[in-house]
């Protein structure tokens, strides 16, 4: 038996499409339900989160903009930004949601590239100084204007753009047709659990494609209830607002399971029926604390920004201690070795099959890197592990140096090319350490003629790295580990490290 698994596809995405139309389809059947509750802040109706969404719209389009511009969005962890991000898609445009952490520095190498239209702005967000900027008063503006029409058409065009790390050291930007909305229909059953009753409290800050699509936008599909955190909200509030707020459903990342286990006393949940954890694996001894301080199960995903979720485990289908779930019925996932589908229980490359309608289209101008990701029909995602005869898949890793902080994929070659920068450092090598059960750090690992002031190079990563690309320690070493060929081994950094400790 081979590592392949594929149950048969899901029903054919419909066109002519729009990803915000299929989104918003519940909300005249429900106008005066609650679509969004900003806890203890603000409520919005389905009716009125529509009306805000195609108001957006026209406003977009009146600026000039045409169906298929890009439009950048630096906007903070407030409700304008799923409101500009559907009212960009609902005319037609391509939004491309970014970290409100990015600095400036990180932000115009992507303006340069994407060449948007129009540059969404929140003076509280860092952006460089752009003619093409919409201030945000002028976005708020836009949600009065008349309803526009939503823009139909082919579900395989360019939809929305995202930025992740590569293993190139600097961020790719991924491109996803209309149809990416369509795959997540596969994650209510197959993950979630999802009910149109459901009121699901999602951790995650609006800005974040985790709370975009797990918290906001797959809720809406099926008519449920999205509860939202207001900023500043500390993980250790999070079960007495789940208890008073009545959520069904809780998803966060793991750091935010690990926060909330911290206090000696778990507030009573009687409405929770499970959680959902993404962006890194789960530690199982903080799902065995979770279990055991509230009586529910955490099911876990696994995925990435060009698939989202697409391996789970689910209420109609739990997975065994250790085991991230099955793929996801409509899904065709196999483990790959360099000849193909490798044996049941052997490690592979876990891929996705070219036909899955959450694949993206492509990098963004980059056609030989999206080639290189593909390995005849199946595309690998570059992490490692094995399927049993159950079909359950373990994760092993990745295959490369890529570091993970709080959900976030970074690249080491990110944050060493900023580093070497300093005045000083003489080599620098970046790797994900773990300094105690079930919490990880970047650390940055450098030479230099003598240990450099680490105050000074925290403040240099400040102004230059977005907080979760931040080294959170400093070491200063004689000499960095290199291999036969003179590659940095970063695997032996962290490996001396955590010997070392």
């Amino acid at each position: 038996m081979i590592s392949v698994y594929d149950q048969g596809p899901p029903p054919p995405c419909p066109t002519p499409f729009n990803m915000a139309a299929h989104v918003l389809a519940q909300a005249d059947n429900m106008s005066c339900k609650i679509a969004l509750s900003v806890l203890g802040e603000e409520d919005w109706t389905y009716a009125a989160l529509k009306a805000a969404v195609l108001g957006t719209a026209t406003g977009l389009l009146e600026t000039g903009a045409a169906p298929g511009d890009r439009v950048l969005m630096r906007l903070g962890n407030t409700v304008d930004f799923p409101l500009a991000y559907l009212g960009a898609l609902a005319a037609g445009l391509v939004p491309v949601p970014t970290a409100s952490a990015l600095t400036s520095r990180e932000v115009a190498p992507m303006i340069a590239t994407l060449d948007p239209v129009l540059i969404l702005h929140d003076p509280d967000v860092a952006c460089p100084d752009d003619p093409r900027i919409v201030p945000l008063e002028a976005l708020r503006a836009m949600r009065s204007l008349p309803a526009a029409d939503f823009h139909m058409g082919d579900p395989e065009r360019a939809g929305y753009i995202i930025y992740t790390s590569g293993t190139a050291g600097s961020p790719r930007a991924v491109v996803h047709a209309h149809r990416a909305i369509w795959a997540r229909q596969m994650m209510f059953d197959g993950w979630y659990g999802l009910r149109p009753d459901d009121r699901v409290l999602h951790a995650g800050a609006f800005n974040w494609t985790y709370t975009l699509g797990t918290g906001l936008m797959d809720p809406w599909t099926r008519g449920a209830t999205a509860l939202i955190p207001a900023a500043g909200t500390a993980a250790t509030d999070l079960p007495a607002l789940i208890a008073r707020h009545e959520a069904t459903i809780f998803a966060a990342a793991p750091g935010v399971y690990r926060q909330l286990l911290s206090q000696p006393e778990i507030a009573a949940m009687p409405t929770l029926r499970h959680g959902l954890s993404a962006g890194e694996k789960l530690p199982p001894a903080v799902r065995a604390r979770w279990e055991a301080a509230t009586g529910t199960t955490v099911y876990e995903a696994y995925g990435m920004s060009e698939c989202s979720t697409f391996i789970s485990a689910s209420p109609d289908h739990p997975a065994t201690p250790d085991v991230l779930g099955r793929p996801q019925q409509g899904r065709r996932i196999a483990l790959l070795g360099e000849n193909g589908p490798v044996p049941l229980g052997e490690e592979g490359n876990i891929a996705v099959h070219r036909s899955d309608p959450g694949l993206m289209l492509g990098y963004l101008d980059a056609p030989e890197e999206t080639a290189a990701k593909m390995q005849g029909d199946w595309f690998l995602t570059g992490d490692q592990g094995s399927m049993d005869a159950d079909q359950q898949i373990t994760y092993l890793g990745r295959n490369d140096d890529m570091m993970n902080a709080g959900g976030f994929r970074v690249s080491p070659l990110e944050v060493e090319s900023c580093l070497a920068r300093f005045d000083g450092i003489t080599s620098v090598g970046a790797a994900e350490v773990s300094v105690k059960q079930d919490v990880s750090v970047i650390a940055a690992f450098y030479t230099a003629a003598a240990p450099l002031d680490e105050e000074a190079l925290r403040r240099y990563a400040e102004a230059n790295l977005a907080r979760y690309k931040q080294p959170r320690l400093y070491i200063h070493l004689p000499a960095l580990p290199m291999g036969a060929n003179g590659k940095l081994l970063r695997r032996a950094l962290r490996q001396q490290f955590e010997a070392s400790r």
